[in-house]
């Protein structure tokens, strides 16, 4: 039986729609019957989609993903422990010795809870990115991941301060060319791509590297990789 997978891939570099290398990766792996990602079926579903008239999935009920429940702990609350705590009235003094007990273990609660919520937005705010751009760059470029395996898809982006287009290259550790690609610039500057971490140049595991030249200047950037 024929793969519908790789009929849709054929149709598509038939008719010159998407990334060529993509889809002769993704055709090269049918015809062996290698292992082929999430990600790349993806890619080609959207692509048959928009260009070649395939009617798009729909989910049933059951495929709905199922959301668990989030269990917040219970924060013991100045009341409750005021009530816990509370002595039997007896005399005069000892209600107001009890009051003034109460009252500074209340504050030294507030101030633990207050100390817990401020440290834990501290680390809520780290951003989990491999890097962040400065802003006053022209030019920068950077990867979803610092490391990739092979036939990992691999997310660059990155923006240029120039008009046009950027053009992007991958080189492995020998220093032999492995991808080329020219890039569109977005109105705000913005550049992105994917390419797949694998095919000829990728034989050896190594430290690979990604330039981008938007004709003004040169930025790259390493990461590793896995064959």
């Amino acid at each position: 039986m024929t793969d519908p997978l790789l009929d849709d891939v054929k149709a598509l570099l038939e008719k010159d729609f998407g990334d060529d290398r993509i889809l002769k990766q993704i055709r090269r792996a049918c015809e062996n019957n290698e292992v082929i990602s999430n990600f790349e079926r993806n890619y080609v579903k959207k692509l048959s989609e928009k260009h070649l008239g395939r009617k798009p999935e729909t989910p049933t009920s059951a495929e709905k993903p199922v959301v668990p429940d989030v269990v917040l702990p219970e924060t013991p609350s100045v009341q409750k422990i005021q009530t816990i705590q509370s002595p039997p009235k007896t005399t005069s003094a000892s209600s107001k010795n009890s009051k003034l007990m109460l009252g500074v273990g209340g504050i030294a609660l507030v101030v633990i809870i207050a100390a817990a919520v401020y440290f834990g937005g501290i680390s809520d705010m780290t951003p989990n990115v491999v890097d962040t751009p400065t802003e006053n760059e022209s030019l920068t470029i950077q990867t979803d991941f610092p490391s990739y395996n092979n036939k990992d898809i691999i997310s660059i982006s990155g923006v240029s301060d120039t008009i046009g287009s950027v053009n992007l290259s991958i080189e492995n550790q020998n220093g032999k060319l492995v991808w080329a690609e020219q890039l569109s610039l977005k109105s705000n500057g913005q550049y992105s791509t994917l390419a797949i971490a694998g095919g000829p140049g990728w034989e050896n595991s190594g430290t690979y590297t990604i330039k981008v030249d938007n004709g003004a200047e040169t930025k790259s950037r390493t990461f590793s990789f896995t064959a």
